[in-house]
């Protein structure tokens, strides 16, 4: 509804995905692009967050399918569910299974796991919770693996880089990219603790779009597609895990 309202208006509409926006990710976008992987096999998106009872106690909507929209996968994970598709391409068929394990007086899932089947061919995995309890917290993680290479990113540094055949840019990546000894996951015990670059730069690219008269990198459509893998995944649980195909 938001998109047709908005193409009849001529007005942009433009999604707000700022783990797109960040040099990691640039260089996660162009070696998927450049088929670096060769075939790919395995695709995997890894949320293992925490969120006390108190932060679903702040406030009214927290935790309601109707303000909400949904839990753990709805409001976490659809940063690296859209990650995950915006490298891997679409899902076409996925089984999902979810539950409130941790915390009370709360409607939606604190714990969802799904099984994909990419259209490419690939298989992959979503886990996505906010009753993983850590002292540092555990990074947010999207995995690519193919027959060529595998690279595995960790918030905003690669935990693994790893071609069959090397390019020169690789040095670059290993040397300013790849995730240190710092530990920790970027907002993962503590909405407050997220950074604001990649909002930032999510902003400045919808006023730069509004400015040219071009559609934003992530206009409704585009922003469209982790939230239609999601309500699939949702579909499948609320029907004992069975097999959803999307079109």
């Amino acid at each position: 509804m938001m998109i047709a309202a908005c193409e009849e208006a001529g007005v942009t509409l433009a999604g707000i995905f700022n783990r797109r926006f960040h040099p990691a990710m640039e260089a996660f976008k162009k070696a998927a692009d450049e088929g670096r992987f060769g075939q790919l096999t395995m695709c995997d998106a890894y949320v293992k967050w925490y969120r006390n009872q108190a932060y679903y106690d702040s406030g009214a909507w927290r935790g309601t399918w109707e303000l909400d929209g949904g839990g753990a996968l709805m409001n976490q994970s659809i940063h690296l569910i859209d990650q995950l598709i915006y490298l891997a391409g679409d899902v076409a068929a996925v089984s999902g299974s979810i539950a409130c394990l941790a915390h009370e007086n709360i409607e939606v899932e604190d714990t969802a796991v799904a099984i994909l089947e990419f259209k490419n061919g690939a298989r992959g995995v979503i886990q996505g919770s906010t009753a993983c309890w850590s002292s540092t917290g555990h990074p947010a993680e999207v995995h690519l693996c193919g027959d060529q290479g595998s690279a595995f990113l960790a918030d905003e540094k690669f935990r693994v880089w790893d071609f069959a055949e090397g390019k020169p840019e690789d040095e670059t990546v290993k040397a300013t990219l790849m995730q240190g000894s710092e530990g920790g996951g970027l907002g993962a015990n503590d909405p407050k603790a997220i950074n604001f670059t990649g909002h930032q730069r999510n902003f400045q690219d919808v006023v730069d779009a509004i400015k040219a008269g071009r559609p934003p990198k992530i206009d409704g459509t585009e922003a469209r597609r982790a939230v239609a893998l999601i309500c699939a995944i949702y579909e499948s649980a609320k029907n004992g895990g069975k097999r959803v195909e999307l079109t």
